[in-house]
This record gives structure tokens, C-alpha cells and sequence, in this order.
């Protein structure tokens, strides 16, 4: 299993397992004197954790995290950063029923069939688990674009759990942090606790979609045909367990439009181009126009569930499975600052490839 890095200048390689002693990230390509502590990395860190609420899984883990390399009196060195978070509350008897079958929905069956052998405890490799150490190096890209470009800010949100979507024109981002949704939408976060509650209830799972948007990112980040700003981005977001759609700016909903009504109309401002609306998603052409980047990804239901599924044993045979243990009924609501600090990783990574190649920009309008 060699694919375990991403990103160009600025990488990341996550290790460990669900039900291991530990897992984390080695981040290469840090610039050196970036501002960084376990404090900064643990306020992230503390969006994910579960057993905030009764909405994610009631697994305990205080999601500690540990810098054991590449910073020194509080600065990045320029040589490798390497993070660990120690797993606290492993119950890996929970899977001991599981461990001859496959859950419909998981990759136990792919793991399986692929390399012979799998983690049954909590899915190891493929567990959302994986994604703790994610958020650790996303916190530290946060920090280092904080130094290189610090108009960048970076702001995740759920828009629709199950069926229910957020009403755009009720939007207040103050909202976010007051709900365990993390939801611009008061209201839909009243509506999506009383579906939960009853999913939760009755040991079933859904689904959600998270919109994450970066503001103040410069124009001219990313690179014409395999380095688009666009494909990173997008890959980033589906390497992230459960996911299985990404849409950039009008995203699906463009295919409906006329051209007339999709280009975004530009004009002259005091300080530069302006745009007349933004349903390119910040991007033309794989690199960045200097508009608000909007990301958004679809997260599939929870696979482990108290609902009884048919499937099949590693030798064949026609079975029942019941997955017992501590799991979201749904798993996008902790996919938000995972979201988030897949966006900061790629940007980062972009703007250290746009310094190494271009400097600045060399176009000038006006």
C-alpha cells in the first residue's frame, strides 16, 4: 500500500490505523520559520474529534496531537514535521463478529480482495480515523499561509444532510461554530438534530453534502492542463474517506445553464478585475481568478450500521451483518474541518509552486 502522500512541494503522508497505537502525518516541504505549536494544531484538531454530541460517534479520544520533528522555539525548521495522535479508545472487540465478513458499503471487501489481508478493527487504513491526522497537517498549512499570504481564510460548512438542504437566503456564518452541525442555518440545524435523533434511533445512517470556501486567495495559482488548481483540489476531497462526489463553483448545476448565463461577466474595479458573479467557483482554467474558491463534496452514509444487511464471508457463504461499535449516523458532520484542511493543504501546495515557477504575477491589467 504505497499511496499514502499528496501534494507537489508541500506533502503529506499520513500513517496508523483506527485500532493501531497511534497514527498521524510526516508533512515535507514546510517553509522554515512558520509560527507553529501543539496548541495551533489542537484547535483543529478539536472540530473533528468524536463524542462531542450525540450526532457523531461516542468514541472518546481527546485527539491529542504531538510534534516530534521539524520544529524548533516555536518555528518550522525547513526539514520534516512529523505529527502523532495516540488512540485512547480502541474497543476492537466491537468488530470481532465482522472479521470472516465483509460490510455491504465498506472497503473490507476491496481491501480484501486486493491485498489478501485487512484490518477488520474499525477498517484500519479505510476508517474516517485516518482523516485525524489529516486535520493535524492541515493546521499547520493554516499556519504557514497565515505567514505567506495572510488574507487567506478558509471556512467549511454542512449545506444539506439526507434530504434537507439549508436555506441559502437564511445564511449567517456566525452560526457555524453555534451548532454541532457546524451550519450557517439555524433553522436547518433545528430540523437536520430531529432527523438524526431518529436515524440515530433506529440504527440507520445518512449521507450529507459540506461546501467549503476559501476567500482571498490571490489570482494565478495553479497551472494550465494537469496542474489545475481545480484537479487538486477535487482530488483531495474525494481521497477523503466516504466521499463520492466533488463539484467546483456551479459544480453539476452548470450543465443546465446557457453560456450566457454561466460566464461571469468581468469589469474594471479600483483594484482590479471584477466579476459579476462567480460560477466558475474561483477557477478558469485550472488556476485561480482571485474570486472566493467553492468547493463542495458529497459524503455517502455511514457502511457500519445496526440495520441488519445481507452479505457474504471471506469463503463465500451467504450471511447476515449487524455492525455493533460507536458510529456517526452520519459522517459528514466531522468531514467539515477535514474538508478544510484538505483546502488549506492544496493551497499551500499551490502557492509554493506559483513562488517556485512565476514568482508574481506577470500579467498586468490596467
Amino acid at each position: 500500500m504505497s499511496m499514502n502522500t499528496f501534494g507537489h512541494l508541500f506533502r503529506v503522508t499520513t500513517w496508523g490505523e483506527s485500532h493501531g497505537p497511534a497514527l498521524g502525518a510526516t508533512v515535507d516541504g514546510c517553509p522554515p520559520g512558520v509560527a507553529v505549536d501543539e496548541a495551533m494544531l489542537q484547535h483543529w484538531l478539536d472540530k473533528r474529534k468524536p463524542g462531542q454530541n450525540k450526532f457523531t460517534t461516542q468514541r472518546r479520544e481527546p485527539d491529542a496531537v504531538r510534534i516530534l520533528s521539524g520544529v524548533f522555539e516555536g518555528q518550522t525548521t525547513g526539514t520534516p514535521v512529523q505529527l502523532m495522535i495516540e488512540n485512547t479508545d480502541q474497543r476492537s472487540k466491537d468488530y470481532g463478529d465482522i472479521a470472516e465478513k465483509f460490510r455491504p458499503g465498506h472497503a473490507d471487501i476491496t481491501y480484501w480482495q486486493k491485498y489478501g489481508i485487512r484490518d477488520y478493527r474499525g477498517g484500519g487504513r479505510s476508517s474516517a480515523r485516518e482523516t485525524a491526522a489529516r486535520v493535524a497537517a492541515g493546521g499547520l498549512a493554516r499556519a504557514a499561509l497565515e505567514t505567506l499570504a495572510p488574507g487567506i481564510e478558509i471556512t467549511g460548512y454542512m449545506v444539506q444532510v439526507g434530504p434537507h438542504q439549508i436555506d441559502r437566503s437564511k445564511i449567517d456564518f456566525a452560526q457555524i461554530p453555534q451548532n454541532p452541525f457546524w451550519t450557517p442555518d439555524a433553522e436547518a440545524a433545528e430540523t437536520w438534530a430531529a432527523y438524526l435523533d431518529d436515524l440515530r434511533k433506529s440504527g440507520d445512517s445518512v449521507g450529507a453534502v459540506i461546501e467549503v470556501v476559501a476567500r482571498g486567495v490571490p489570482a494565478g495559482l495553479g497551472a494550465p492542463v494537469y496542474g489545475k488548481l481545480d484537479t487538486d483540489l477535487a482530488a483531495a476531497a474525494m481521497s477523503i474517506n466516504a466521499v463520492k462526489a466533488v463539484e467546483i463553483g456551479e459544480g453539476m448545476a452548470s450543465a443546465v445553464l446557457r453560456g450566457s448565463e454561466n460566464a461571469d461577466e468581468i469589469s474594471m474595479g479600483p483594484d482590479g478585475p471584477i466579476y459579476s458573479s462567480n460560477h466558475a467557483g474561483g477557477i478558469l482554467g485550472g488556476i485561480s481568478t482571485g474570486q472566493d474558491i467553492v468547493l463542495r463534496f458529497a459524503v455517502k452514509p455511514t457502511s457500519s450500521i445496526l440495520t441488519p444487511r445481507r452479505t457474504i464471508t471471506k469463503s463465500g457463504e451467504e450471511a447476515e451483518i449487524i455492525t455493533k461499535g460507536r458510529h456517526d449516523p452520519c459522517v459528514g458532520i466531522r468531514a467539515v474541518p477535514v474538508g478544510e484542511a484538505m483546502v488549506a493543504c492544496v493551497l499551500l501546495d499551490h502557492l509554493l509552486l506559483h513562488r517556485g515557477q512565476v514568482g508574481e504575477n506577470r500579467g498586468k491589467i490596467g
